[in-house]
């Protein structure tokens, strides 16, 4: 019985997390980890993120 709750709650973890990456990814974002995924050089012609941004 232990084993198939193991087993659901890990399947559930992996369907939110693939969901989560469908909903970034259908948003347009990139780079999903990165906070500025949204305004990527390969969303915007402005310039890279290169996931490295500092606040200046």
């Amino acid at each position: 019985m232990e084993d198939i709750i193991i087993i659901a709650v890990l399947a559930i973890i992996l369907i939110l997390a693939g969901y989560y990456i469908y909903k970034s990814k259908k948003n347009g974002n990139k780079c999903i980890g990165c906070p500025y995924g949204s305004s990527c050089c390969k969303k915007s012609e402005e310039g890279c993120c290169s996931c490295s941004h500092t606040d200046n």
